[in-house]
């Protein structure tokens, strides 16, 4: 009798398994039932004239996140930005330094260093009664310090020697107005005015004074009157200037 007690448990057993859906997919995504039948298999017939209690919920103020793209920044002035900056020059060139240039058309010339103006620019002088280089401003870029010194002492170079005394005033462009104004145009050539020769002579005799008072005059004379230049064997990086 035992196993057949447990014959009935697994039938009842297997009338409890899984319900099938209320609707069901046939071959090829068709439902069984069509949406009339379900309405009326689901008696949602019952639910027609019925009214269900709306029930009103307070509408809470939804709070739009607003995050910046980035930080808030200043105005600043545009202008005049450049000229503050703060400019700094190497620790060997100081004022009295025999300079040599690298660029420029007075290349390969040995200068003396008088002062480093507000621009950071280096104003230099050959002097002009020597190798004929004038007063005028360098980068320090294209320059090699020395090891070479004058000592100017007492000589203060003049104020009014400044990067506004330096600066070129640009001819205003006409308009063009025909074949006439093609040959009329011409570049203006650039000529020292008086109080640049005035200044470059009074500078001059202060420097070959300075230059007479040191122990080697005669050969610092020569030494600024020849050009710079690397002969065959000679590298750059191995010399000690």
């Amino acid at each position: 009798m035992a196993p057949v007690e447990k014959a009935k448990k697994v039938a009842k057993s297997a009338k409890k398994g899984k319900k099938h859906p209320v609707n069901s997919y046939l071959k090829g995504g068709v439902l069984r039932y069509s949406k009339a039948q379900m309405y009326k298999r689901r008696a949602l017939y019952r639910l027609k004239d019925k009214k269900h209690p709306v029930v009103q919920k307070e509408k809470v103020p939804i709070k739009k996140a607003n995050y910046p793209t980035k930080t808030f920044v200043k105005k600043r002035p545009g202008k005049a930005n450049f000229s503050e900056h703060k400019r700094n020059t190497r620790h060997n060139l100081k004022p009295g330094t025999v300079l040599i240039l690298l660029a420029g058309r007075h290349q390969g010339k040995r200068v003396i260093l008088l002062k480093t103006l507000t621009s950071g620019l280096l104003l230099v002088t050959g002097p002009f009664a020597l190798n004929s280089c004038p007063l005028r401003r360098v980068s320090q870029r294209f320059v090699i310090g020395t090891s070479s010194r004058v000592d100017l002492g007492a000589f203060k170079v003049p104020e009014h020697l400044n990067d506004a005394y330096f600066r070129r005033l640009k001819a205003k462009k006409q308009k063009k107005g025909g074949e006439a104004d093609i040959f009329a145009a011409k570049k203006e050539r650039f000529v020292p005015n008086e109080q640049r020769k005035k200044d470059q002579k009074e500078v001059d005799s202060a420097l070959l004074k300075v230059i007479n008072t040191h122990p080697e005059g005669k050969f610092f004379k020569k030494y600024l009157q020849n050009m710079f230049a690397l002969h065959s064997s000679q590298y750059p990086h191995r010399l000690r200037f």
